[in-house]
């Protein structure tokens, strides 16, 4: 399989730098870190209707660009690079891949062209109190009524959540687990805002009570999230790649400028093997984040195992760039005016959403049968 990019793949990718160049620099993402909603809807507009990040993957029908998860991937690296303060992961990957997957043409048409323009943003609402990723962790309930649906229970750890227009809530009804589009300001719906180690990717508990939701019409609402959860793996894993990158290219800009006994630290033979074994796993890294990301596009039937190999190795690249580029930057890396920490707080957050490598590793080897 050949894994170059082809040459509409390299202008986007040249496109998306240079414009978080523009919008996202240190200084921005600083400022964004202190903000109620933790990102610029301006900025999120123009991403939307300036170059089309947000409709990328979205068919033509709905008002998207009918791209592939392999072109979110390259957006979602280069936002990892920058720590750009977006809801992109909520919306465009956990949020419009749900709806997409569902197959509900109706709530599609309602609700993905406004994602698409920017107009809106939305999230999925999975995890509780636990924080488990699995079925057996959904607890909120949805019941019917004579005039719909509501829902009763709480969720936590939900990306974005305080500031999404809709939340695709996964619930237990009496005929299994469902996915419902609530409206995020929504009569007894609380949204609280949770303190995070990682303060440019925001989270929130979302608590219910009596709110209404429409049912997503899909046969099977636990495939379905099962399906979008191997999605998202595959497009964390990008994204981890962009925040290793960047940190190892932090950590090798260092190297060159910063002298000890009157040479570049980079020449000592110490700095040199660690930045060498760090590029190995970062390469490698992206071998395997843009394997999983194909093999979505190819609706290859072993995405499950594919999408946890890669999540489960990104993760663990991602860390110990970020890890290895405080130890090469010494006492300043440790200081919050330097940005390396904000990588290694993303690394850390980032190896825990969606399952931290040991909750991968052991549903690769149940499905190779290990």
């Amino acid at each position: 399989m050949d894994f170059a990019f082809d040459a509409e793949q390299e202008e986007l990718r040249t496109v998306v730098r240079e414009f978080l160049d523009d919008t996202s620099p240190e200084s921005e993402v600083r400022r964004l870190m202190d903000t109620d909603d933790g990102f610029d809807r301006s900025v999120w507009q123009r991403m939307a209707k300036g170059i089309g990040l947000q409709g990328l993957a979205v068919p033509e029908r709905f008002g998207g660009a009918g791209a592939g998860m392999v072109e979110v991937g390259i957006v979602l690296e280069e936002l990892g690079r920058s720590l750009a303060c977006v809801p992109y992961f909520a919306s465009t990957v956990l949020a419009t891949t749900t709806l997409l997957r569902s197959g509900d043409e109706d709530v599609c048409a309602a609700v993905l062209p406004g994602l698409v323009d920017g107009e809106t943003v939305a999230t999925l609402a999975l995890t509780e109190a636990g924080g488990r990723w699995d079925r057996d962790g959904v607890a909120l309930v949805a019941r019917p009524t004579s005039t719909g649906w509501v829902l009763n229970g709480h969720k936590s750890f939900v990306l974005d959540g305080a500031s999404a227009d809709f939340v695709l809530t996964v619930a237990a009804t009496p005929n299994g687990i469902g996915v419902f589009v609530v409206d995020g300001e929504a009569d007894g719906l609380t949204r609280t805002t949770l303190p995070t180690l990682d303060p440019t990717r925001r989270q929130a508990r979302l608590d219910y009570a009596d709110v209404a939701g429409i049912p997503l019409r899909h046969p099977d609402g636990w495939a379905l999230v099962a399906e979008v959860l191997d999605v998202a793996a595959a497009a964390l894993s990008a994204e981890q790649v962009g925040v290793a990158g960047a940190a190892l290219d932090m950590a090798v800009e260092y190297a060159k400028v910063r002298h000890q006994f009157g040479r570049p630290i980079g020449s000592f033979q110490a700095i040199k093997h660690l930045l060498a074994d760090v590029l190995l796993e970062v390469e490698s890294a992206r071998a395997a984040a843009y394997f999983a990301l194909s093999a979505v596009d190819r609706r290859d039937g072993d995405l499950s195992s594919v999408a946890s190999l890669a999540k489960a190795f990104c993760s663990e690249a991602c860390l110990r760039a970020a890890e290895d580029n405080i130890q090469v930057h010494g006492g300043i890396g440790f200081t919050w005016e330097h940005p390396a920490h904000l990588y290694l707080k993303r690394a850390r957050t980032s190896q825990q959403l969606l399952g931290d490598p040991q909750y991968h590793r052991e549903r690769l080897a149940q499905r190779i049968g290990l």
